[in-house]
């Protein structure tokens, strides 16, 4: 199997951007509802509001999710809509880890 290197660096800068359980919560909670408050994010996940602002800020910046601003509050969404491929293959993996 021969894949472009191209494609492998562009997999590897996401695998390693979404490389983190809170991360993949954020696109499984995004794949199940389009758009979510960071309020909204912080309860379907757990996570406290000053982590979660990091991680939101970590994958904006790198271009896998998008914000849309209305008064106070900020709205997510995938940006990057094949990440649901990922967690999908998370899914289907039965490592023996």
């Amino acid at each position: 199997m021969s894949l472009d290197k191209n494609k492998l660096e562009k997999a590897a800068y996401i695998l390693k951007t979404i490389a983190h359980p809170t991360r993949l919560a954020v696109i499984a909670q995004l794949q199940e509802t389009a758009e979510l408050t960071v309020n909204e994010l912080i309860e379907k996940t757990g996570c406290e509001q000053s982590l979660l602002s990091h991680h939101l800020t970590n994958m904006k910046t790198k271009g896998l999710l998008k914000v849309r601003r209305e008064g106070t509050s900020a709205y997510y969404s995938l940006k990057e809509l094949n990440l649901t491929a990922v967690l999908a293959c998370i899914e289907q993996c039965d490592c023996n880890m």
